[in-house]
């Protein structure tokens, strides 16, 4: 995959610099094992091109449900619905059973952290639902968080179900605090105050791939939070699905060029890009930050900081896992 290198500046301090990498790729379309090869393949050619932290789209593993509205997707009780869907949910993402294993045990092996977009399959709310989840794995290969989207978006409500604030958690890694959100969980103000409020410096927005995400919301949080913000993005080509692919004809009758067409950037605290966003290609987006651009920048808007009024406006946050039943033995 190609490497595209933003310049670094020359006088970062050794003990502020993190480097970063954004993998904009596309999945193997509802294939769980063969997307996870390719994700670790690309993580490690960014650990050896120098990345400490590897980023990856909304929903890469093993896909985005991009038959919805090319399908009839809101057809109710409909056969080739259901056939969709079982498949998707066959290939979904069970962290219990150890399918992040090789993600895990490849950051172990190359010293690195990642923020992963997955379809998780939760056996603790039945195995038979869905999540739009946002994992994060800290250098030793330890998973950090699992964060559920909070709220589907429109019509991945047909294919997503709803979940909770248990993975709304930052994580230190080197000089920055770094907390992530799933693509249109960035719109949502109290979600991101939920993030500012515990430190965070760094902040990784996970998207399916569209430029129309990423042209202009990450700079606004970048301006309202005083961060870099990461806007990782996957991409989707005709040619990107299998020929095993159900309903594949219909799928693509539409589709034109993309569904999926990238746009994965980078954004200082100030506003400004560190990388424009990236269009149309698989590629892996290398930028190294500093954390003394930060500190600057929140010398006149700290949100959790001398800009926040506790005494008149607080935030509750739960993070509980919430489930349908407590069982007491």
């Amino acid at each position: 995959m190609d490497i595209i290198t933003a310049a670094p500046a020359s006088d970062i301090r050794p003990e502020d610099r993190l480097t970063l990498a954004m993998v904009q790729m596309a999945p193997v379309w509802l294939k769980r094992e063969a997307t996870l090869d390719k994700m670790i393949a690309a993580l490690r050619q960014a650990a050896d091109a120098g990345a400490e932290l590897v980023c990856f789209g909304e929903a890469l593993v093993p896909g985005y449900p991009f038959w919805i509205e090319r399908t009839d997707g809101a057809r109710f009780n409909d056969p080739k619905q259901k056939a969709i869907y079982a498949r998707y949910l066959d290939q979904g993402v069970m962290i219990e059973r150890g399918d992040l294993d090789g993600i895990c045990a490849a950051a172990r092996e190359r010293g690195v952290a990642v923020y992963l977009g997955c379809m998780e399959r939760a056996p603790d709310r039945g195995g038979h639902s869905l999540y739009c989840t946002l994992v994060y794995i800290d250098r030793q290969g330890t998973i950090g968080s699992v964060h559920r989207k909070l709220h589907p978006t429109y019509e991945e409500r047909l294919a997503w179900a709803t979940g909770d604030g248990h993975g709304l958690k930052v994580h230190e890694l080197g000089p920055f605090r770094v907390g992530g959100l799933n693509c249109y969980e960035n719109w949502m103000p109290l979600s991101r105050a939920a993030l500012y409020a515990q430190g965070e410096s760094l902040h990784v927005s996970v998207w399916p791939g569209g430029l129309h995400n990423t042209e202009d919301l990450p700079r606004f949080i970048a301006k309202e939070a005083r961060s870099y913000v990461v806007a990782v993005c996957g991409l989707m080509r005709p040619e990107d699905f299998p020929e095993d692919t159900l309903e594949l004809a219909e799928i693509l009758a539409s589709s034109g060029p993309f569904l999926a067409n990238g746009g994965s950037a980078l954004t200082a605290p100030d506003g400004s890009w560190v990388v424009e966003p990236v269009v149309g290609k698989e590629a892996i987006l290398l930028a190294t930050l500093d954390a003394g651009k930060v500190r600057g920048e929140r010398q006149n808007l700290d949100f959790a900081g001398h800009y926040a009024r506790p005494d008149v406006t607080r935030l509750v946050v739960d993070r509980r896992r919430q489930g349908i039943a407590e069982f007491i033995d």
